[in-house]
């Protein structure tokens, strides 16, 4: 359990950082961006955490040696990628869809919880202003009748109990 919360906490520092670098290599309008940018997602995956220099979601596969790797096969033709890391690559962008979708479910609960719990503040000082008003008004009808009782010159009895409500 604390094993995958840790690895959600650092999926979402890893997929906050990436779209912030994507953001300031292309611009913020997200069209112009890639769908995916193998130079940036190494270089963001590689940044920080707890181990430095591995690259995240790619197994044992460290940052160096996936670099080393990209530079060989840079120089070749594109079928020099083989097919195992074609489905490593197919896993981790599936495993980064589902991340993501969690992500935005929980952004949403989130958002839904505190608007909640906004409403709720706002209505237990609505009725905390009400039951304010509602002493303030006793108070007054209650001073004013005594008052009534002063002027006639005759004693009446408090015809108000306290307010304890």
């Amino acid at each position: 359990m604390f094993i995958e919360l840790n690895m959600m906490i650092t999926f979402f520092y890893f997929q906050e950082t990436y779209n912030n670098r994507l953001r300031e290599r292309y611009g913020d309008d997200t069209l112009t961006h890639p769908e995916f940018d193998p130079d940036l997602s190494m270089e963001v995956g590689s940044l920080d955490g707890p181990d430095k220099n591995r690259v995240y979601g790619l197994s044992n596969t460290k940052a160096d040696n996936l670099r080393s790797a990209r530079s060989v096969s840079a120089v070749g033709s594109s079928q020099s990628i083989s097919i195992s890391q074609s489905k490593e690559f197919v896993a981790l962008q599936q495993h980064t869809a589902q991340l993501t979708e969690k992500y935005n479910h929980l952004s949403a609960e989130y958002a839904q919880l505190k608007a909640s719990q906004a409403q709720q503040r706002a209505e237990s000082e609505q009725q905390r202003v009400e039951s304010e008003q509602q002493k303030a008004t006793y108070e007054q009808l209650r001073e004013m009748v005594m008052k009534m009782a002063t002027q006639c010159g005759t004693y009446a009895p408090n015809p108000f109990w306290s307010y304890n409500h």
